[in-house]
């Protein structure tokens, strides 16, 4: 009362209004800042560039390469940290709690159009996903086009040059790479349209995978096939014949079940009308629900350890 007597209630506001004013200015300057810094954004080499523009522009390729080269990281990946693991063993853990699991796990997703792939492999830092992403492998980046340009290769052999990841781009538009490694405090993001561009930037999920990588492809209006989880158990057992750690892939199934609750109600409601007659049964109320589970696609053992 003593501040607002000597000041008078209008000052007091008024100062209050325009210290509001400025935290407000202060906060939208922070925010622009930070996702600067947050959203790096940089230029593919220019052999990349080259290379991502024949595979988007591909027309007669067997597009279900890019599900073989993944798998070929994942599997890369996983088979890294088994042996790090051998001399300096880690129990990392996500947000949840949860450890990183040794296998590679395959998702669709209907509604928003997106294929998901993820491993428990070795991971990588920002550092990593520059080097192995952004760059990726310059001198086999520019044999696979001396090799296509001589008619020696084509994009079904772009595996054998260390560059089969950017196969993705011929079944995505969009494709974003969560990436973490036990020497990484932060889960990193890798994002690309194939534009000659990609950003890197923290993952705004926070530590969703423990340790692996998580790939996930934004499918073009023509690659609806890659939704269908018979189509990726398919593929899957196509291309695993050398892979011995678990693939997976995500089915679903949608069945009708009673509503709960509603049961009881039936009952006395019936009840109720025996006593005032017999009534025609009623049909039962039920709801349909989608249920998801994981399928193992690779049962069989791989090939070098099966008995001739």
């Amino acid at each position: 009362f003593n501040t607002i007597a000597t000041t008078g209630f209008h000052g007091v506001l008024q100062d209050a209004i325009e210290m509001w004013r400025l935290l407000l200015v202060i906060t939208v300057l922070l925010s622009v800042i930070c996702e600067d810094v947050v959203r790096e954004k940089h230029d593919f080499k220019s052999d990349v560039s080259k290379m991502l523009d024949i595979i988007i522009h591909s027309l007669y390729t067997n597009r279900n390469i890019f599900l073989r080269e993944v798998i070929s990281n994942g599997s890369d990946a996983l088979d890294k940290i088994r042996f790090l693991y051998l001399t300096n063993p880690v129990d990392p853990k996500n947000q949840q709690g949860e450890t990183p699991t040794m296998d590679i796990r395959i998702r669709a997703d209907k509604e928003s159009r997106t294929l998901t792939i993820a491993d428990g492999g070795i991971g990588m830092t920002k550092e990593d996903l520059t080097n192995a992403l952004g760059s990726l492998g310059s001198s086999g980046t520019k044999k696979f086009l001396e090799a296509m340009q001589d008619g020696q290769s084509d994009l079904n052999m772009i595996g054998q040059f260390g560059v089969g990841f950017y196969s993705v781009f011929l079944v995505a538009d969009n494709v974003k790479v969560a990436s973490k490694h036990d020497e990484s405090d932060a889960q990193w993001v890798w994002e690309s349209t194939a534009d000659g561009t990609y950003e890197l930037y923290e993952d705004p999920r926070g530590n969703t995978l423990g340790r692996g990588t998580e790939l996930t492809l934004e499918l073009k209006k023509d690659a609806d096939e890659y939704l269908e989880a018979d189509k990726l158990e398919e593929i899957v057992k196509q291309y695993s014949e050398f892979i011995h750690f678990p693939i997976y892939v995500q089915t679903s199934k949608t069945e009708q079940v009673p509503v709960e609750g509603k049961e009881d109600t039936e009952e006395a409601k019936e009840e109720g009308e025996e006593e005032e007659g017999e009534q025609e049964p009623k049909e039962e109320e039920t709801k349909e629900v989608t249920t998801y589970d994981w399928k193992l696609v690779n049962e069989n053992k791989p090939i070098w350890t099966r008995k001739p």
